[in-house]
């Protein structure tokens, strides 16, 4: 949503967590916000345990390395709070909507990035829950703490961290230089200038992006000068290849990861069952990308050539050629009242078709991802180029780079997808499910 859309709100931000649920036609959508993406193995397993109990039995990655669990019924939204808050996943009822915040999978895994973030995720997690004020933050406020490499940084937050010492306002180099012990302090308060100017317009904003000349105001509150473009990157160059890389991952010192993903970014308890059982052989950490993946670090290669078949014998894709690969979809029909069609069937009836042509298998290091939007919100949209595939009720229109191509049925839609994979780059977005 946009900054035309703003004045059309009629409330506050409705964006579900686990106290305040989203009716939907298939029940309650809870999520669970995942600061840094970071997960152990125990909350792993009784999120698996508990899709599967309460729920629809699927546990849904979000484009913000978050959870979501849908089907929710009666008196089991009570029952998934509860079990959530004793998993650890729910340190503050009164905070658990604002904890967006995206970090670096692979920083300190892979010899790229430039600092560690997971003690700065975890200071910014704390200092965002000690900040009355921050309560007030609407549920798509997102910070974003980069370890250099520049991945998340590129992924629309409202305020990012991107070492060596660039502080980014949606997007935009602030002019302010920090080091990282000076990151956190400077990010709060960012946040709390965007509630003040906010405030001071009666805005219905809940982006800064969304704010008129958000970015400068939001500077200009901190003794900066918000410029544009963002800084380049300086640890390593990868981020074109971000949430690309499957398989077994060498890490420094002769161990290694494993880098994953669930089909449409959808995981099964048994499938979730599986990843912690391998994390308990590593590192006991398991990490969340905001491209749906799943990363287990810290195995011996001994371990990790046992687990990559074990976790692809369950149903989860460990080959970047797999066509699976980029791959998403909303939750459309019947999950959702306002889908035009049922796109998780459709996205597989296309993979299908293109199979079947020899045209499933584009190089993933030049593909875009594939979003397929079961209307014209195309809710969970990734951030950044990309192929959005959106329902029309008479077929499909597949968006990329510009460019519309109406089509008319699968064996069409599949072929327009085929040819503008490689070739377009896409819009960007910042929707989150």
């Amino acid at each position: 949503m946009g900054l035309t859309d703003v004045s059309e709100r009629s409330g506050p931000d409705a964006c579900p967590g686990a106290f305040q649920t989203h009716s939907a036609a298939d029940g309650a959508v809870a999520r669970i916000r995942v600061p840094g993406g970071l997960l152990i193995p125990r909350q792993l397993r009784e999120l698996g345990h508990t899709a599967a109990s309460l729920g629809s039995g699927v546990i849904e990655l979000t484009s913000r390395a978050n959870v979501q669990i849908r089907g929710l019924r009666g008196d089991a939204e009570r029952e998934f709070a509860t079990r959530m808050t004793a998993a650890g996943l729910l340190p503050s009822a009164t905070y658990e909507r604002v904890r967006n915040i995206l970090a670096s999978p692979m920083a300190g895994l892979d010899g790229h990035g430039l600092i560690e973030v997971a003690p700065l995720v975890r200071e910014l997690d704390l200092a965002i829950c000690s900040r009355p004020a921050l309560a007030d933050l609407p549920g798509r406020f997102l910070f974003a703490v980069d370890d250099g490499r520049g991945d998340v940084a590129a992924l629309g937050a409202d305020i990012a961290l991107l070492p060596p010492a660039f502080v980014l306002i949606a997007g935009q180099d602030s002019g302010l230089r920090v080091s990282p012990a000076e990151a956190v302090p400077v990010m709060v308060a960012a946040a709390e200038a965007f509630l003040a100017e906010r405030g001071s317009d009666d805005s219905k904003a809940w982006r800064i992006s969304e704010l008129p000349d958000g970015p400068a105001r939001i500077a200009a509150r901190l003794g900066g000068h918000a410029t544009a473009p963002p800084p380049r990157p300086r640890g390593g160059g990868v981020a074109a290849v971000a949430g690309k890389q499957m398989g077994a991952l060498a890490q420094p010192g002769g161990w290694a990861a494993l880098s994953v993903m669930p089909p449409l970014g959808r995981l099964s308890a048994a499938q979730a069952h599986a990843v912690a059982t391998a994390a308990d052989t590593g590192d006991g950490e398991i990490r969340l990308t905001p491209w749906r993946g799943v990363i287990v670090p810290g195995l011996t290669w001994a371990d990790a050539e046992l687990w990559l078949p074990r976790l692809a014998d369950v149903g989860l894709i460990t080959d970047a050629a797999s066509p699976w690969t980029g791959v998403t979809a909303c939750t459309g029909r019947p999950g959702c009242a306002k889908s035009l069609a049922d796109v998780q069937a459709d996205a597989v009836r296309a993979l299908s078709a293109a199979g079947a042509r020899g045209a499933a298998g584009a190089p993933v290091h030049s593909a875009l991802p594939v979003h397929w939007a079961g209307c014209e919100r195309r809710c969970g949209r990734p951030s950044g180029p990309a192929v959005l595939v959106v329902a029309t009720g008479h077929g499909y229109r597949v968006d990329a780079g510009g460019r519309s191509v109406s089509c008319a049925g699968i064996e069409e839609t599949a072929s327009a997808i085929s040819g503008t994979r490689t070739t377009a780059d896409g819009p960007p977005g910042t929707t989150e499910t």
